[in-house]
Protein backbone atom coordinates (compact mmCIF):
# COMPACT_ATOMS: atom_id res chain seq x y z
CA UNK A 1 0.00 0.00 0.00
CA UNK A 2 1.21 3.37 -0.43
CA UNK A 3 -0.55 6.13 1.85
CA UNK A 4 -3.31 3.88 2.61
CA UNK A 5 -4.02 3.18 -1.02
CA UNK A 6 -4.06 -0.03 -2.79
CA UNK A 7 -1.98 -0.18 -5.80
CA UNK A 8 -2.15 -2.59 -8.91
CA UNK A 9 0.49 -2.81 -11.68
CA UNK A 10 -0.49 -4.05 -15.17
CA UNK A 11 2.59 -5.40 -17.23
CA UNK A 12 1.44 -5.64 -20.65
CA UNK A 13 3.73 -8.79 -22.35
CA UNK A 14 4.47 -9.83 -25.71
CA UNK A 15 7.20 -12.29 -26.40
CA UNK A 16 9.42 -10.83 -23.09
CA UNK A 17 10.89 -13.95 -21.60
CA UNK A 18 14.21 -12.65 -21.62
CA UNK A 19 13.02 -9.49 -19.41
CA UNK A 20 9.58 -10.38 -17.91
CA UNK A 21 11.70 -11.66 -14.79
CA UNK A 22 13.48 -8.43 -14.34
CA UNK A 23 10.38 -6.39 -14.41
CA UNK A 24 8.61 -8.72 -11.50
CA UNK A 25 12.24 -9.03 -9.70
CA UNK A 26 12.16 -5.19 -9.32
CA UNK A 27 8.72 -4.82 -8.83
CA UNK A 28 8.53 -1.84 -5.52
CA UNK A 29 7.22 -3.16 -1.92
CA UNK A 30 4.14 -0.66 -2.03
CA UNK A 31 2.40 -2.61 -5.10
CA UNK A 32 -0.13 -4.70 -3.81
CA UNK A 33 -1.18 -6.56 -7.25
CA UNK A 34 1.04 -7.04 -10.07
CA UNK A 35 -0.93 -8.14 -13.19
CA UNK A 36 1.34 -9.75 -16.16
CA UNK A 37 -0.85 -9.81 -19.07
CA UNK A 38 0.76 -12.04 -21.52
CA UNK A 39 -1.03 -11.38 -25.20
CA UNK A 40 -0.66 -14.54 -26.49
CA UNK A 41 3.40 -14.55 -26.51
CA UNK A 42 4.94 -17.29 -28.91
CA UNK A 43 7.42 -17.37 -26.70
CA UNK A 44 7.81 -18.54 -22.95
CA UNK A 45 6.53 -15.51 -21.19
CA UNK A 46 3.74 -16.66 -19.86
CA UNK A 47 5.57 -20.01 -18.55
CA UNK A 48 8.71 -17.68 -17.09
CA UNK A 49 6.20 -15.16 -14.99
CA UNK A 50 4.41 -18.37 -13.83
CA UNK A 51 7.53 -19.29 -11.71
CA UNK A 52 7.69 -16.29 -9.92
CA UNK A 53 4.31 -16.87 -8.91
CA UNK A 54 5.09 -19.33 -5.77
CA UNK A 55 8.05 -16.56 -4.75
CA UNK A 56 8.39 -15.53 -1.31
CA UNK A 57 9.59 -12.88 -2.36
CA UNK A 58 6.75 -11.91 -4.41
CA UNK A 59 4.32 -12.73 -1.96
CA UNK A 60 1.22 -14.06 -3.64
CA UNK A 61 1.38 -10.62 -5.39
CA UNK A 62 1.52 -11.87 -8.87
CA UNK A 63 -1.61 -12.61 -11.35
CA UNK A 64 -0.73 -14.03 -14.77
CA UNK A 65 -3.16 -13.32 -17.26
CA UNK A 66 -3.07 -14.84 -21.05
CA UNK A 67 -5.03 -14.06 -23.89
CA UNK A 68 -6.14 -16.70 -26.24
CA UNK A 69 -5.49 -14.62 -29.12
CA UNK A 70 -2.93 -11.93 -29.98
CA UNK A 71 -5.21 -8.09 -29.34
CA UNK A 72 -2.72 -5.67 -28.97
CA UNK A 73 -1.08 -3.88 -25.95
CA UNK A 74 -4.18 -1.35 -25.49
CA UNK A 75 -6.05 -5.02 -25.19
CA UNK A 76 -4.04 -5.81 -22.89
CA UNK A 77 -3.77 -3.01 -20.78
CA UNK A 78 -7.73 -2.93 -20.37
CA UNK A 79 -7.35 -6.38 -19.50
CA UNK A 80 -5.16 -5.19 -16.05
CA UNK A 81 -7.19 -2.60 -16.32
CA UNK A 82 -10.90 -4.43 -15.60
CA UNK A 83 -9.28 -6.60 -13.02
CA UNK A 84 -7.15 -4.43 -10.93
CA UNK A 85 -10.60 -2.17 -10.66
CA UNK A 86 -12.66 -5.32 -10.13
CA UNK A 87 -10.12 -6.18 -7.18
CA UNK A 88 -10.70 -2.58 -5.31
CA UNK A 89 -7.18 -1.42 -6.12
CA UNK A 90 -6.98 2.19 -5.63
CA UNK A 91 -4.67 3.02 -8.26
CA UNK A 92 -3.41 1.05 -11.04
CA UNK A 93 0.04 1.97 -13.14
CA UNK A 94 1.11 0.52 -16.17
CA UNK A 95 4.69 -0.93 -17.09
CA UNK A 96 5.67 -2.78 -19.88
CA UNK A 97 6.95 -6.12 -19.70
CA UNK A 98 10.02 -5.06 -21.17
CA UNK A 99 11.91 -3.76 -18.94
CA UNK A 100 12.34 0.09 -20.02
CA UNK A 101 10.44 1.59 -17.03
CA UNK A 102 12.48 2.56 -13.71
CA UNK A 103 10.50 1.03 -10.97
CA UNK A 104 12.44 3.27 -8.38
CA UNK A 105 10.07 6.31 -10.34
CA UNK A 106 6.87 3.82 -10.41
CA UNK A 107 6.00 6.12 -6.52
CA UNK A 108 6.64 9.46 -8.20
CA UNK A 109 4.31 8.56 -11.04
CA UNK A 110 1.46 6.94 -8.77
CA UNK A 111 1.56 9.30 -5.91
CA UNK A 112 -0.31 12.89 -8.06
CA UNK A 113 -3.65 9.67 -8.01
CA UNK A 114 -3.15 8.76 -4.47
CA UNK A 115 -3.45 12.02 -3.13
CA UNK A 116 -6.30 12.82 -5.96
CA UNK A 117 -4.38 15.73 -7.74
CA UNK A 118 -5.18 14.19 -10.75
CA UNK A 119 -6.91 11.36 -12.29
CA UNK A 120 -4.18 10.00 -14.45
CA UNK A 121 -0.55 10.67 -14.79
CA UNK A 122 2.14 9.54 -17.58
CA UNK A 123 5.73 10.29 -17.63
CA UNK A 124 7.31 12.47 -20.04
CA UNK A 125 10.56 11.21 -20.69
CA UNK A 126 11.33 14.26 -23.28
CA UNK A 127 11.51 16.66 -20.02
CA UNK A 128 15.62 15.86 -19.43
CA UNK A 129 18.06 16.68 -21.92
CA UNK A 130 19.13 12.73 -21.88
CA UNK A 131 16.29 12.19 -24.19
CA UNK A 132 17.62 13.02 -27.31
CA UNK A 133 20.74 11.05 -26.45
CA UNK A 134 19.73 8.02 -25.32
CA UNK A 135 16.47 7.44 -27.29
CA UNK A 136 16.65 6.37 -30.83
CA UNK A 137 16.62 9.20 -33.46
CA UNK A 138 14.23 8.03 -35.38
CA UNK A 139 11.84 7.15 -32.50
CA UNK A 140 12.33 10.30 -30.98
CA UNK A 141 11.17 12.29 -34.04
CA UNK A 142 8.25 10.45 -34.32
CA UNK A 143 7.07 10.53 -31.00
CA UNK A 144 7.84 14.35 -31.15
CA UNK A 145 5.58 14.36 -34.59
CA UNK A 146 2.75 12.23 -32.29
CA UNK A 147 2.79 14.11 -29.51
CA UNK A 148 1.72 17.14 -31.08
CA UNK A 149 -0.96 16.03 -33.16
CA UNK A 150 -1.73 14.19 -29.62
CA UNK A 151 -1.77 17.68 -28.06
CA UNK A 152 -4.17 18.94 -31.01
CA UNK A 153 -6.58 15.70 -31.00
CA UNK A 154 -7.10 15.20 -27.09
CA UNK A 155 -6.96 18.63 -26.03
CA UNK A 156 -4.05 18.12 -23.36
CA UNK A 157 -2.10 21.16 -24.41
CA UNK A 158 0.36 21.16 -21.49
CA UNK A 159 1.48 17.24 -21.62
CA UNK A 160 4.25 15.88 -24.08
CA UNK A 161 5.39 12.47 -24.88
CA UNK A 162 2.24 10.67 -25.79
CA UNK A 163 3.40 7.16 -26.79
CA UNK A 164 4.86 6.31 -23.31
CA UNK A 165 3.74 3.43 -21.57
CA UNK A 166 4.45 4.12 -17.81
CA UNK A 167 1.64 5.80 -17.02
CA UNK A 168 -1.10 5.76 -13.71
CA UNK A 169 -4.67 5.80 -13.28
CA UNK A 170 -7.40 6.03 -10.24
CA UNK A 171 -9.75 2.94 -9.92
CA UNK A 172 -12.49 5.77 -10.06
CA UNK A 173 -11.40 6.96 -13.79
CA UNK A 174 -11.41 3.28 -15.19
CA UNK A 175 -14.91 2.78 -13.95
CA UNK A 176 -16.07 5.86 -15.61
CA UNK A 177 -14.69 5.14 -19.15
CA UNK A 178 -16.29 3.27 -21.50
CA UNK A 179 -13.04 1.06 -22.17
CA UNK A 180 -14.57 -1.29 -24.59
CA UNK A 181 -14.48 1.40 -27.20
CA UNK A 182 -10.87 2.29 -26.88
CA UNK A 183 -8.40 1.40 -29.32
CA UNK A 184 -6.21 -2.23 -29.13
CA UNK A 185 -2.81 -1.45 -30.45
CA UNK A 186 -0.04 0.93 -30.49
CA UNK A 187 -2.69 3.93 -30.55
CA UNK A 188 -4.17 3.63 -27.50
CA UNK A 189 -2.73 5.84 -25.21
CA UNK A 190 -3.34 8.55 -27.16
CA UNK A 191 -7.09 7.48 -27.84
CA UNK A 192 -7.46 7.12 -24.17
CA UNK A 193 -6.06 10.97 -23.89
CA UNK A 194 -8.85 12.02 -26.01
CA UNK A 195 -11.77 9.84 -24.14
CA UNK A 196 -9.93 11.34 -20.79
CA UNK A 197 -10.42 15.05 -21.91
CA UNK A 198 -14.18 14.27 -23.09
CA UNK A 199 -14.78 13.67 -19.70
CA UNK A 200 -12.56 16.63 -17.76
CA UNK A 201 -9.87 14.22 -16.21
CA UNK A 202 -7.21 15.81 -14.82
CA UNK A 203 -4.19 15.10 -16.20
CA UNK A 204 -0.58 15.52 -15.23
CA UNK A 205 2.87 15.09 -16.64
CA UNK A 206 6.08 13.62 -13.89
CA UNK A 207 9.35 13.23 -15.59
CA UNK A 208 10.72 9.68 -16.04
CA UNK A 209 14.19 8.79 -17.17
CA UNK A 210 13.89 6.98 -20.80
CA UNK A 211 15.13 3.43 -20.73
CA UNK A 212 16.85 1.72 -23.51
CA UNK A 213 19.38 -0.82 -25.45
CA UNK A 214 18.56 -3.42 -22.38
CA UNK A 215 17.91 -5.82 -24.66
CA UNK A 216 13.97 -4.78 -25.82
CA UNK A 217 12.96 -5.52 -29.15
CA UNK A 218 10.77 -3.00 -31.16
CA UNK A 219 8.29 -4.59 -33.84
CA UNK A 220 7.24 -0.44 -34.46
CA UNK A 221 7.94 0.52 -37.86
CA UNK A 222 7.45 4.41 -38.19
CA UNK A 223 6.50 4.33 -42.00
CA UNK A 224 3.54 2.26 -41.11
CA UNK A 225 2.97 3.79 -37.48
CA UNK A 226 2.65 7.65 -38.46
CA UNK A 227 -0.23 7.15 -41.40
CA UNK A 228 -2.00 4.81 -39.31
CA UNK A 229 -1.63 6.95 -36.59
CA UNK A 230 -2.94 9.68 -37.75
CA UNK A 231 -5.84 8.85 -39.80
CA UNK A 232 -5.97 7.57 -35.68
CA UNK A 233 -5.77 11.11 -34.35
CA UNK A 234 -7.88 12.80 -36.81
CA UNK A 235 -10.63 10.78 -35.66
CA UNK A 236 -10.10 11.17 -31.93
CA UNK A 237 -10.12 15.25 -32.48
CA UNK A 238 -13.63 14.69 -34.76
CA UNK A 239 -15.32 12.80 -32.14
CA UNK A 240 -13.88 15.10 -29.18
CA UNK A 241 -14.98 17.90 -30.84
CA UNK A 242 -18.52 16.47 -31.32
CA UNK A 243 -18.53 14.67 -28.07
CA UNK A 244 -17.77 17.80 -26.09
CA UNK A 245 -17.97 20.73 -28.03
CA UNK A 246 -21.38 20.15 -29.36
CA UNK A 247 -23.24 17.69 -27.42
CA UNK A 248 -21.97 17.82 -24.03
CA UNK A 249 -21.46 21.87 -23.91
CA UNK A 250 -21.65 23.82 -27.23
CA UNK A 251 -18.61 26.20 -27.92
CA UNK A 252 -18.03 28.29 -30.53
CA UNK A 253 -14.61 27.58 -31.36
CA UNK A 254 -16.46 24.75 -33.52
CA UNK A 255 -17.39 27.68 -36.25
CA UNK A 256 -13.61 28.44 -36.16
CA UNK A 257 -12.36 25.05 -36.38
CA UNK A 258 -15.27 24.53 -39.19
CA UNK A 259 -14.62 27.74 -41.52
CA UNK A 260 -10.72 26.58 -40.84
CA UNK A 261 -10.78 23.33 -42.72
CA UNK A 262 -13.01 24.70 -44.91
CA UNK A 263 -11.48 27.52 -46.13
CA UNK A 264 -7.90 25.64 -46.25
CA UNK A 265 -9.62 22.64 -48.53
CA UNK A 266 -10.57 25.20 -51.14
CA UNK A 267 -7.07 26.67 -50.73
CA UNK A 268 -5.76 23.51 -52.55
CA UNK A 269 -7.55 23.67 -55.80
CA UNK A 270 -6.54 27.11 -55.75
CA UNK A 271 -2.68 26.66 -55.28
CA UNK A 272 -2.76 23.85 -58.39
CA UNK A 273 -4.63 25.96 -60.20
CA UNK A 274 -2.01 28.84 -59.99
CA UNK A 275 0.59 26.37 -60.70
CA UNK A 276 -1.11 25.23 -63.78
CA UNK A 277 -1.41 29.05 -65.02
CA UNK A 278 2.43 29.52 -64.11
CA UNK A 279 3.50 26.30 -66.02
CA UNK A 280 0.96 26.93 -69.23
CA UNK A 281 1.14 30.64 -69.66
CA UNK A 282 3.57 31.84 -67.56
CA UNK A 283 1.79 34.25 -65.33
CA UNK A 284 -0.71 33.75 -62.28
CA UNK A 285 -3.79 35.91 -62.63
CA UNK A 286 -4.00 38.32 -59.58
CA UNK A 287 -7.49 37.29 -59.08
CA UNK A 288 -6.22 33.40 -58.50
CA UNK A 289 -3.40 35.02 -56.03
CA UNK A 290 -5.91 36.89 -54.07
CA UNK A 291 -7.98 34.08 -53.90
CA UNK A 292 -5.64 31.65 -53.03
CA UNK A 293 -4.29 34.62 -50.03
CA UNK A 294 -7.50 34.57 -48.22
CA UNK A 295 -8.57 31.54 -48.01
CA UNK A 296 -5.01 30.10 -46.76
CA UNK A 297 -4.92 33.03 -45.00
CA UNK A 298 -8.20 33.59 -42.68
CA UNK A 299 -7.99 29.71 -42.85
CA UNK A 300 -4.61 29.87 -41.04
CA UNK A 301 -5.50 32.47 -38.59
CA UNK A 302 -9.52 30.91 -37.83
CA UNK A 303 -7.20 27.19 -36.95
CA UNK A 304 -5.13 29.00 -35.08
CA UNK A 305 -7.81 31.26 -32.94
CA UNK A 306 -10.06 27.72 -32.42
CA UNK A 307 -6.79 25.95 -30.99
CA UNK A 308 -6.49 28.93 -28.18
CA UNK A 309 -9.91 28.42 -27.69
CA UNK A 310 -9.39 24.57 -26.81
CA UNK A 311 -6.01 25.47 -24.79
CA UNK A 312 -8.09 28.08 -22.89
CA UNK A 313 -11.48 25.40 -22.24
CA UNK A 314 -8.39 22.95 -21.06
CA UNK A 315 -6.58 24.54 -18.72
CA UNK A 316 -8.47 23.80 -15.99
CA UNK A 317 -7.61 20.14 -16.46
CA UNK A 318 -4.12 20.00 -15.50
Amino acid sequence: MLENKRIGVVVPAYNEEKLIGRVIETMPDFVDRIYVVDDYSSDATSERARTYQGQKSVNGRLELIRHATNKGVGAAIITGYNKAAEEGMDAVAVMAGDAQMDPTELERVVIPVVRGKAEYVKGNRLFTGEAWKIIPRYRYLGNSFLSLMTKIASGYWHVADSQTGYTAISSETIRKLDLKRLYRRYGYPNHLLTMLNVYDCRVIDVPIRPIYNIGEKSGIRLRKVIPRMSWLLLKCFLWRMKEKYIIRDFHPLIFFYALAFLLLFVSIPLFIRMIWYWYEAGHIPPINTLAFMFTSIVGMQSFFFAMWFDMDYNRKLK
